[in-house]
């Protein structure tokens, strides 16, 4: 079980569909996809044992903020269309029965609505498909290499095809 905490934290997300029009709409629409995603595995050096529950918050943010998080904590002073935080760290120490604090998942309005109008992709869509991105960085999944990339590409777009979505890494339709 994970429990999901949505903030929409910049206007405009609404614009995306009515699954976007307020916090528990998009929790509730968000939900399955979350749960399916943390159901895909975890990546290299993260571990969730079977029935833990897991807590993990998904922001809805702007390319303001994202650009101030962006140089803050990775040193690139550019908005990017979403951005994860781990939580959990393998030296940490671990409360047997506690929640899994898996981290946050931050996106940026205008560079998604950008990225989905470059790519003639629906823009609620390529929302999902970044929460699931994010969500995937969060339990060690990375793409620092064709392989890792490759692999993590497989899990995102199996996941998205049991919600209906297109694969977000096939060519746009003309």
């Amino acid at each position: 079980m994970i429990d999901l905490t949505v903030s929409i934290d910049a206007p405009g997300w609404s614009a995306l569909g009515p699954d976007f029009a307020d916090e528990d709409a998009l929790t509730a629409a968000l939900d399955p996809l979350v749960e399916d995603t943390v159901a895909a595995g975890t990546g290299p050096g993260v571990t969730i044992e079977p029935g833990r529950p897991a807590e993990l918050s998904v922001v809805f943010a702007d390319n303001a903020t994202v650009q101030r998080l962006n140089r803050d904590y990775r040193g690139k002073d550019s908005p990017t269309n979403v951005l994860s935080f781990a939580l959990t760290e393998a030296d940490e120490p671990d409360f047997p029965g506690a929640p899994l604090v898996l981290g946050d998942v931050v996106l940026a309005l205008e560079t998604v609505l950008a990225e989905a109008e470059r790519d003639r992709k629906a823009p609620a869509d390529h929302a999902r498909h970044l929460v699931v991105h994010g969500i995937l960085h969060l339990l060690g999944h990375d793409h620092m290499t064709d392989a890792e990339a490759e692999a993590m590409e497989r899990i995102e777009t199996a996941i998205l095809a049991r919600f209906g979505i297109a694969d977000p890494y096939s060519d746009p339709p003309a």
